[in-house]
């Protein structure tokens, strides 16, 4: 079962898509996933992201049939 990949809010426009499937295969954490969705690129920082809807580290565990959320850094007053 694939890895349901979402984007929300900035990251949604600036990636031009809201959501993708990835096969699991080499994939093991939320930096695995934000590497193969960005060409390679390291995971920034202040980016959140969830597993499953519940907040997760750039380290969290992910396997076949997780659902995966990459969010803008919050901000506000």
């Amino acid at each position: 079962m694939p890895i349901r990949v979402r984007y929300f809010a900035s990251l949604r426009e600036q990636l031009g898509r809201p959501e993708e499937t990835l096969v699991a295969d080499g994939i093991a954490t939320v930096h695995d996933v934000w590497k193969c969705v960005n060409q390679g690129e390291a995971m920034v920082d202040n980016i959140l992201a969830a597993v499953n809807m519940d907040y997760a580290k750039p380290d969290s565990p992910v396997k076949d049939g997780d659902e995966v959320a990459f969010f803008p850094p919050v901000t506000g007053g």
